[in-house]
């Protein structure tokens, strides 16, 4: 299957996106299945993981009952309060449904680069791995050596970084952020979402602005560590979701079609043990 392992839906009315105001411009609106459906066939994408975009335990559940009214969409990464008191709890009443394939705290959103590095997130972390749930690391350039020290806690703990930590491809920076995602490739077994990425470029971005940033996650990861997705509706800050699409592409080219295909879908179905 071909896989677009990060995209999102939201309904305004249901009130808890903080960070999806007006001022975000032409994404804040309502986005639903209905509007992602033709860019799937358009593109012959099989199925997607649909990622959370709101702080609630509400926007999980409202995800999962997408994904019932929804086959194309075949995992949910939802949201939970890891510092919870009955964090094991929570974990294990969504876990219940077939659709949650993983959990995703807002790391980029918190002030403390510590943060996850907390005591009392330990049985958050152990109940992720005790329901077989994958941990997706949302991470900027600065949380990328907390979060090796994570990995070194909680080895065993299938973890995605999304949208490749957000690099400074505005800005053409790529000391720091290429040698800490080195240092995650070489001693974990994490997995990185080649996505995202396009919103982090200046708004007049080439694929040659995003080359560099591209060649080194596939030199460090490499076609078995790297998952596409769209970022789907937020790319189209960017861009539209076939231009995305044939960057990636082009992007690509240099690679056979068996690696092509686990970039494309493969290593998704492994990192989220989706469901057919």
């Amino acid at each position: 299957m071909r896989i677009d392992a990060h995209q999102h839906f939201w309904a305004l009315a249901r009130g808890d996106y903080g960070w999806l105001t007006p001022d975000v411009g032409a994404i804040y609106r309502d986005f639903t299945p209905d509007d992602l459906m033709p860019l799937l066939k358009a593109a012959e994408i099989d199925g997607t993981v649909l990622v959370q975009a709101a702080p609630t335990v509400a926007e999980t559940e409202y995800m999962l009952s997408l994904a019932d009214q929804n086959a194309f969409i075949k995992g949910v990464v939802g949201w939970v309060d890891f510092e919870a008191e009955d964090i094991g709890a929570q974990i294990a009443a969504l876990a219940a449904h077939p659709a949650l394939v993983g959990l995703r705290p807002m790391i980029q959103d918190i002030a403390d680069p510590l943060w996850m590095l907390g005591d009392t997130l330990s049985p958050a972390f152990e109940a992720v791995q005790r329901h077989d749930l994958t941990f997706d690391a949302l991470t900027l350039p600065q949380h990328l050596g907390p979060l090796g020290q994570l990995l070194e806690c909680y080895p065993d703990m299938r973890v995605v970084i999304d949208h490749g930590s957000k690099p400074l491809i505005k800005d053409a920076i790529l000391d720091g952020w290429s040698e800490d995602m080195s240092t995650l490739a070489r001693d974990t077994s994490a997995w990185c979402k080649l996505s995202g990425l396009v919103t982090e470029a200046a708004s007049d971005w080439t694929i040659e602005d995003l080359r560099p940033y591209v060649d080194h996650l596939l030199n460090t990861f490499g076609p078995s560590r790297l998952i596409w997705g769209s970022d789907w509706p937020v790319c189209t800050l960017a861009s539209s979701y076939e231009r995305w699409c044939e960057t990636t592409d082009t992007l690509l080219n240099q690679l056979g079609s068996t690696e092509r295909q686990a970039i494309m879908g493969g290593n998704a179905a492994r990192a989220y043990n989706l469901r057919d």
